[in-house]
């Protein structure tokens, strides 16, 4: 199987190969491990490769080749280094309670992928690592804090790659590389044992892939409860597989245009938002014009004290467990700068923000009684060159930090605090080839109703077609 035969198959499709003969697992290991060498000296998307790890031989995903990201998951014998240059190149003694699932579904790790130092950026460009690459053009980027997994899958590494999203983080590489990216509802997916609603539950654990039945397929093989979670939400009433493969029925659909924090939009991104529009309306969907909007201020404000103290936990944990000084020889200026502020942010402050998370997710469910899901851009703008989105940078302040990338990432962080289920599709790219997301955001719990929304659309479009050009290339 030469490479952009191996490429052309989505997780599926590659495991019904290996379950009818036609292709061993070790055989696609190989394909992982060449398209690696082929693609990873452009990309520098893959940190590091791994051989021989154990997998479920009768699971779906039996034998398919697939990375993780370095943060959060842990993955025995694999390094998690959270794109920092503080953290040690230890290797993890056990599987996390995802992982352990990942192997159950029969997918077969070979190897871990690129995040920006504590995944705290909308694009990867670590002083650790250097800057990930965008396969559709080098030199812009790739998307974050799931970069490095985001340029694998579309540039035919593999087909599926672990992601996880505290402000966007499947959605904004999934927009920036053509996939689909799915953030699931709060809670439907596991982060024991080691964590539990990462990020004042902000945060949720998943993948980034080139095809809708990928993503619902292996939901259905992650989601639920793990031991000791602190929170259980009810099964969805059918398998996330069959969703996305039935007809959604006629939806009623509202439709964003621009920014729901009122920031500048790109012309090419309003673009995809008014063709997907037209593509609904012609499958029978009934469009809502949605007007709803935040104050931005204040919203930049109340979440960035969420994540500054995060910031500030990660410096802190890291600093006491290797030794190593808070400072720019092991950090970077924007980790330091926002880890600060969080160190001199107290409790009331912190309460003060998780009431206004409390308050703007009961607004947004009200907000939602119109419609069944609401599309919009993903991002601001097209995937940026890089070096606008700085994280090492000393004269940012955390704030404005902040505010720059709720400019850029700006309708993907709302579904982080509501814990709303939403998914970036690619159906749009700009007069000069690059991948721009259109987001649907669903109620808390139907992620099946944007899977098969997904689905329809994936069948109209056919963005496999697109998809392959990075590829089938010469």
């Amino acid at each position: 199987m030469d490479l952009s035969e191996y490429a052309d198959y989505d997780g599926l499709g590659l495991a019904k190969l290996v379950a009818d003969g036609e292709v061993s697992a070790s055989e696609l290991a190989a394909c992982a491990r060449q398209a690696i060498e082929a693609h990873n000296p452009t990309l520098n998307a893959v940190l590091s490769t791994l051989d021989d790890q154990p997998y479920n031989k009768a699971g779906p995903f039996a034998g398919v080749p697939f990375l993780i990201k370095e943060l959060v998951l842990q993955a025995e014998g694999a390094l998690c280094r959270a794109g920092s240059r503080a953290t040690p190149a230890v290797p993890a003694p056990a599987d996390s309670s995802l992982m352990q699932r990942f192997r159950a579904a029969g997918l077969n790790l070979v190897g871990t992928t690129q995040t920006p130092e504590m995944g705290y950026n909308a694009t990867t460009e670590t002083v650790a690592f250097g800057p990930v690459h965008n396969p559709w053009k080098a030199g812009h980027s790739a998307g974050g804090s799931s970069g490095g997994s985001g340029a694998a899958v579309a540039a035919g590494v593999v087909p599926i790659a672990h992601a996880n999203d505290g402000g966007g983080s499947i959605r904004v590489p999934a927009s920036c590389n053509g996939l689909v990216g799915l953030k699931p509802t709060r809670d439907r997916t596991p982060t024991g044992p080691g964590a539990s609603d990462p990020l004042f539950a902000h945060a949720i654990e998943f993948v980034v892939s080139r095809s809708v039945r990928d993503s619902a397929t292996l939901l259905d093989c992650v989601a639920g409860p793990d031991q000791g979670t602190p929170h259980i939400i009810a099964p969805p009433p059918n398998s996330f597989a069959a969703a996305a493969a039935a007809a959604p029925g006629t939806l009623k659909v509202g439709v964003l245009h621009g920014s729901m924090l009122g920031t500048d939009v790109h012309e090419e991104n309003q673009k995809a938002v008014e063709r997907t529009a037209q593509r609904l309306e012609a499958l029978g969907h009934t469009l809502v014009e949605c007007d709803y909007r935040l104050d931005f201020e204040e919203f930049a404000q109340q979440i960035n004290v969420i994540w500054c103290a995060f910031a500030a936990q990660f410096v802190d944990q890291v600093s006491t467990l290797t030794g190593c000084a808070a400072d720019q020889d092991n950090f970077e200026a924007v980790t330091l700068t926002c880890a600060k502020f969080g160190m001199n942010t107290n409790a009331v402050q912190i309460i003060n923000a998780l009431d206004y998370v409390n308050r703007i997710t009961r607004e947004t469910a009200g907000v939602f009684e119109e419609f069944d899901c609401l599309m919009s851009t993903t991002l601001a703008t097209p995937p940026p060159p890089h070096g606008e989105l700085d994280q090492n940078d000393s004269t940012i302040s955390a704030m404005d930090w902040t505010r720059n990338t709720f400019k850029y990432a700006t309708n993907t962080p709302l579904f982080n605090s509501t814990g709303q289920p939403a998914i970036s599709l690619p159906l749009h790219w700009t007069a000069d080839n690059l991948p721009v997301g259109v987001q649907f955001a669903g109620k808390m719990g139907e992620e099946g109703l944007l899977l098969s929304l997904a689905g329809q659309l994936e069948a109209d479009y056919n963005w496999r077609d697109k998809q392959r050009e990075v590829w089938s290339s010469p």
